[in-house]
């Protein structure tokens, strides 16, 4: 007896002592909401439209002559010539001598964090603060009454465009994709679907920002020594979140900063890099595959044809101006065929404005620079011109699937000039976005006041 009580006491000893070794259950992993101030956007109403007749850039290199566009539903439904049929009801419109094309989207705007009027109470573009503010967001800047959105709209044919912060900092914080249309709140705006961006910045801006402050950086080499320290603490708080969402446990604490350089690193964010010298875009290149992140676009970009053959190696756009150069010394050796020159190499080219006036006129910054690239021997066609205005910009704002080009079940956002784009002369005669006519020059009820400027007593009202 003896001996069997040992053995189921030496029995209750070893399943205590294998109950001691099972380490007890982690908790879960709580999730964080990624996307908290999510987009409330509702398309406004639109009607089945036909448009015959018209001239046809398709905003991926095609041209249809006499060409037939049908919108209904929000959507393209068809693209054609002719004979193509009308559904049931649909309005027509006569666009013979005139050209349809996408909606033209700009992909660096400031509308809104430095909207009109330009005064010091509400310029909310730059956290000048540190170089590092990758946990701003320029959506929380954005001033849905800025005038300058419906101007953008009627003088310029633009439905959508990226708000992004200003350019004091390394990381300058988030950017949002807005469509152009009126709303009380920038989540209103918002373009469902699109990804956030982070604004970068290389160059004289941080260093002069920060130098004249005394701080680091006061040179590139500074700029570049602290944008990669960032980047290892970046590295390191996504492994320790990687490691918590896996095997659960004590939640990490949050870092807002770091929150939206996990996503860079997690791909969920696009960057884009305010960058002017080919020297510098080349060494952000470089930073990018240390870290193991993507340019998405270059902004500005003045030298982009001194490695344009790079850039289509690594898949990056440039954002472009026409011939906007000389202004400061990094922006000294730019030329007038930098935007063919990138498109000639097979690289994504953009146009993008990076001003309030500018915007209403993207159409004939394309132009100058089709002009430029042919006076060189480069011969490239309206229809591919219009490229670097609508399907490459959503391309590189990861929304070319939405939008971007006149294609069947993309959104209906297009524009119906009154004569040839490329044209100094011509302007937008008709504006849809997802398919509601938002501007129609022929209509003034149909042309978009905000709410600031229809508060504003008007020229000689007393009251």
């Amino acid at each position: 007896m003896r001996r069997r009580g040992a053995g189921i006491g030496v029995a209750l000893l070893a399943a205590a002592i294998a109950s001691c070794a099972t380490p007890p259950k982690k908790a879960p992993a709580i999730r964080i909401n990624e996307d908290p101030y999510a987009s409330t956007y509702v398309r406004y109403p639109g009607a089945v439209t036909v448009i015959r007749g018209a001239t046809v850039y398709d905003g991926e290199g095609g041209r249809i002559d006499n060409g037939t566009v049908v919108l209904a539903d929000g959507v393209v439904q068809a693209v054609g010539d002719a004979s193509l049929a009308s559904p049931a009801g649909a309005v027509e419109l006569d666009g013979r001598g005139k050209w349809v094309t996408p909606g033209i989207i700009d992909i660096h705007s400031h509308l809104g964090d430095y909207p009109s009027p330009g005064v010091a109470s509400l310029s909310d573009g730059n956290e000048a603060t540190s170089p590092a503010r990758p946990e701003v967001w320029a959506e929380h800047s954005v001033w849905p009454q800025d005038p300058g959105f419906s101007r953008a709209l009627a003088n310029g044919g633009i439905t959508a465009l990226q708000i992004l912060p200003g350019s004091a900092n390394l990381f300058g914080g988030r950017s949002v994709v807005l469509k152009n249309v009126p709303a009380r709140t920038v989540q209103g705006m918002k373009f469902p679907g699109a990804p956030y961006g982070l604004k970068m910045a290389c160059g004289e801006n941080p260093k002069r920002v920060y130098g004249s402050k005394g701080n680091m950086p006061q040179t590139r080499m500074g700029n570049i020594a602290y944008t990669r320290a960032v980047w290892i603490k970046a590295q390191a708080y996504k492994r320790k979140w990687d490691k918590y969402e896996r095997d659960g446990g004590e939640m990490p604490e949050r870092d807002l900063a770091m929150e939206t350089l996990r996503g860079v690193l997690a791909g969920k964010i696009l960057v884009h890099n305010h960058c002017y010298r080919a020297d510098e875009m080349a060494i952000m290149i470089d930073m990018a595959h240390e870290f193991g992140y993507k340019i998405t676009a270059f902004h500005h970009a003045v030298e982009s044809y001194k490695i344009a053959d790079l850039l289509a190696k690594e898949g990056i756009c440039s954002a472009m101006w026409s011939d906007w150069w000389g202004f400061k010394m990094e922006s000294f050796d730019g030329i007038k065929e930098n935007i063919p020159y990138v498109h000639h190499a097979g690289a994504c080219a953009i146009v993008h404005s990076d001003d309030a006036n500018g915007i209403q006129r993207l159409n004939q910054e394309a132009s100058k620079a089709l002009a430029d690239g042919r006076r060189v021997g480069i011969q490239i066609s309206d229809a591919e011109a219009w490229t670097w205005l609508s399907f490459n910009p959503a391309k590189a704002l990861g929304i070319a699937d939405k939008t971007g080009s006149l294609k069947p079940g993309k959104m209906a956002d297009v524009v119906l000039w009154n004569g040839d784009p490329f044209s100094n002369y011509t302007r937008p005669d008709k504006v849809w976005i997802d398919g509601a006519l938002l501007y129609d020059a022929e209509n003034p009820r149909l042309r978009p006041v905000s709410d600031f400027e229809l508060g504003q007593p008007g020229e000689g009202d007393t009251k």
